[in-house]
């Protein structure tokens, strides 16, 4: 095994692998998981072959430092760009292939102007997508190659380039769930940490296969899957996220087809899986070896994780596969989560949760553990004041730890905000430590706050999809300034609906979605409005975007199947008031 904290860089250890053993299986790609043929498989020496000539020609081309954009769906020719950036010495930008939505395009336009790429890398296929979204962006002075066209010519003798610890390996874009994607600059040295954490807490050998459907472009699937199986020496079976979301029984097939031992996804595939997986493909698989089946990237919620082990027990899922994490990209990605033991829950006092207070109860609030983090300084603060909140108290999660990043790409302002001098990194999490446990509650900047009072908006959504199953899977509950009220806020809920039920009926369901929240959380809610399936944005990992989602409602652009606003709220969108678009 490697020693990958004391290993030069990322390209050494790569190379070394190419070099001791060439024919081991690098990665598996999976184009449909339910024909014998339909995999294909490349070894760690043909991946070093195609890395080395993608690095040769940048090598020749640019210099060392240059960012290159990539652009490429799911598959192998992503992996030996990335690489290939990696040989020589170029900061690899992974992002989403533009899209045909506005809002998708957006996105990969505004990494794209921040990264101030020089080149831009992808396949064959997505080339005719990839010109005509940098001719519409009037990025055309931008070289586009892709890379595996047959132009790139044999690199011969060339060798990549050095590099240690500090040398930039990547950018990495956060998701933008609460504001614009930001760029995360991270290093060889943080990136061999990190690895090295994901390796000692779920037990990662040259044996390990790991894989799954998360987007190669979001931290997740990049730093959190298809890197620490390749840095490990072992083997990544990817497959299609469209492949996940039209199907989702088609991720626990290849969890079992390919004998997946570590597989990762967002609380809101899990819940796909209970939700669209019939008794008849549950019978069909054989999820016994699934060690570690891992629950990240948005707050994880008890509920889904008993019924997904209730769901699929009888497939023979462990009752200790599912195992919550915390991460994030200014963390590399990795920052807690345990192997081998039952989801750790707390039930905690629901009153003294809106007061910011962690108090274990008899009933209340059930909260999960998302482990220790071992390798990370860790401080519960006030958000304001930036001093520690008492023993039991919740507060922002600042973290200090060999796999942070130091600051964002050409962003200061942001690098400022988040970075302290002493180390500690802004999570922008609110959380706590109890018995050396982390605890994370929700995000500081979508913390709903009514009447002196604190509220998150995951239990405001969980608990109205529970208490009526017309609703999609999808909500966001966030708060808005109002008319009358001044500086007061008033909670609103926006949320998919299934079908297309009658207008009428729509009517009634607004209203017991009024009654309910006012019930269970003593909010009179100030607005309802129901959407199409689709209608709630997500983050390319699944997170809801609720910080955009406000945006949507206050500058009237959201396609509602029914509204009902009170009176209020109601005048301050006629009269076009959309002050705070980011406040809560």
């Amino acid at each position: 095994m490697v020693d990958l904290p004391h290993a030069t860089s990322a390209t050494a250890v790569m190379r070394g692998h190419a070099l001791r053993t060439p024919d081991h299986t690098a990665i598996i790609f999976v184009d449909d998981v339910e024909r014998a043929d339909g995999a294909t498989r490349w070894s760690y020496a043909r991946l070093d072959a195609e890395a080395t000539r993608i690095g040769a020609w940048l090598g020749a081309r640019y210099p060392v430092g240059t960012r290159a954009l990539l652009l490429y769906p799911a598959g192998f020719d992503f992996a030996a760009a990335y690489l290939g950036c990696l040989y020589a010495g170029v900061a690899a930008v992974p992002a989403p292939l533009p899209g045909r939505y506005r809002h998708e395009q957006a996105r990969v336009s505004g990494i794209a102007g921040n990264a101030a790429a020089s080149v831009i890398l992808t396949d064959t296929e997505s080339l005719p997508a990839v010109r005509a979204w940098t001719e519409a962006e009037k990025l055309t002075g931008t070289r586009v190659l892709a890379t595996d066209g047959g132009d790139l010519p044999d690199p011969g003798a060339w060798t990549p380039q050095d590099a240690d610890h500090r040398t930039l390996a990547m950018i990495q874009y956060t998701s933008g769930s609460t504001g614009e994607p930001k760029g995360v600059m991270v290093g060889h040295g943080s990136l061999l940490h990190n690895v090295d954490a994901q390796r000692r807490a779920f037990g990662l050998t040259a044996e390990s296969r790991l894989g799954g459907w998360i987007p190669h472009y979001h931290d997740m699937g990049l730093l959190g899957q298809l890197l620490p199986a390749l840095l490990v020496g072992g083997t990544c079976v990817l497959m299609r996220p469209g492949a996940f979301l039209q199907r989702p029984h088609h991720w626990l097939r290849l969890i079992d087809t390919y004998d997946i031992q570590w597989s990762a996804a967002p609380n809101f595939a899990y819940e796909m899986c209970c939700a669209r997986i019939t008794d008849e493909q549950v019978a069909g698989l054989d999820l016994s070896r699934w060690r570690t089946a891992s629950n990240g990237s948005e707050r994880v919620g008890i509920a889904t994780l008993d019924a997904f082990a209730k769901r699929f027990a009888p497939a023979g899922l462990r009752d200790d596969a599912l195992s919550p994490c915390y991460g994030m990209a200014e963390a590399t990605v990795f920052v807690s989560g345990e192997a081998d033991r039952k989801a750790l829950v707390t039930t905690v006092d629901a009153e003294a949760l809106t007061r910011h207070r962690f108090v274990p109860a008899d009933s209340g609030v059930d909260l999960v553990s998302c482990g220790t983090p071992r390798d990370y300084d860790v401080r519960i603060v006030d958000p304001l004041t930036g001093e520690r909140v008492p023993p039991a108290g919740i507060g922002e999660i600042w973290l200090r730890g060999p796999s942070l990043a130091e600051e964002y790409w050409n962003d200061p302002d942001a690098t400022e905000r988040a970075f302290m001098p002493d180390g500690f990194l802004r999570t922008g999490d609110l959380g706590t430590v109890h018995d050396g446990e982390l605890y994370v509650t929700g995000r500081l900047q979508e913390l709903l706050t009514v009447d002196g009072r604190r509220l998150y908006p995951q239990d405001v959504e969980g608990e109205l999809r529970a208490r009526h199953p017309e609703l999609g899977s999808a909500g966001a509950v966030f708060t808005v300034p109002t008319v009358e009220l001044g500086l007061a806020r008033a909670v609103v809920v926006v949320h998919e609906v299934q079908g297309r039920p009658a207008e009428e009926r729509l009517r009634l369901l607004a209203e017991e979605i009024r009654r309910t929240v006012d019930r269970e959380f003593g909010v009179a809610l100030g607005g309802t409005v129901l959407v199409r399936r689709g209608g709630i944005r997500r983050t390319t990992s699944g997170k809801i975007q609720r910080v955009e989602m406000r945006r949507l409602f206050l500058d009237g652009e959201l396609e509602a199947l029914y509204a009902d606003h009170a009176p209020g709220v109601e005048r301050a969108l006629s009269a076009g008031k959309n002050p705070e678009r980011s406040g809560r």
